[in-house]
């Protein structure tokens, strides 16, 4: 009886040692946005307005979570549906044979400051990436609790296969090669 009840107390505090909280992404206050240089001048910018997040952490702090993120690239929106449906043709994303953005990775405390690190797929390609992160912080609302971040990086989409390439009459790029993520995200603790 007593190795049954060592058991029971050892497979207890393990599941309290283990214990993980499961954060789902708010939609309506979360931004998936980018950016490129256009025309040498200016940016342009867009967000995807179909994804889903799920972050999992261990811990308070958030270091060491598990970060899981999926775009769907129809929903690309640059404000010009002409651009947009540019944008998910084969000469840029190929929406039709590569539906999906994905990142699978952790949350990284460094000091007191936090990075985003992992497996970053676009159009087929799978390469290590690594983001800034700004940790909001978490407030309990009465209704939840809800934690806020911003991620913020550069790729260089070339890399992945997005390779579309006008120049100017001088030789300059149309739309730069690199890809400025500003990503704006709010979770909700799940019950």
């Amino acid at each position: 009886m007593k190795k049954l009840y060592f058991i029971m107390a050892t497979l207890l505090l393990s599941g309290s040692v283990l214990a993980q909280t499961t954060w789902n992404i708010d939609k309506v206050h979360s931004k998936i946005g980018f950016s490129v240089v256009h025309m040498v001048v200016s940016e342009t910018e867009g967000v995807f307005k179909d994804y889903t997040a799920t972050v999992v952490s261990k811990s308070d702090d958030f270091n060491g979570a598990e970060v899981s993120f999926a775009a769907k690239v129809a929903s690309i929106n640059t404000d010009n549906e002409r651009r947009d449906g540019h944008l998910r043709s084969p000469d840029f994303f190929d929406a039709e044979k590569f539906p999906e953005i994905t990142f699978k990775g952790n949350l990284v405390k460094e000091g007191s400051k936090y990075k985003l690190k992992g497996d970053f797929t676009m159009k087929g390609v799978t390469k290590k990436v690594e983001f800034d992160v700004v940790y909001g912080g978490t407030v309990n609302t009465g209704r939840g609790t809800k934690a806020g971040f911003k991620v913020t990086g550069t790729i260089n989409r070339q890399e992945y296969g997005v390779s579309w390439a006008n120049k100017l009459a001088g030789g300059e790029m149309v739309v730069s090669d690199d890809v400025t993520l500003v990503i704006k995200v709010e979770l909700d603790k799940q019950a």
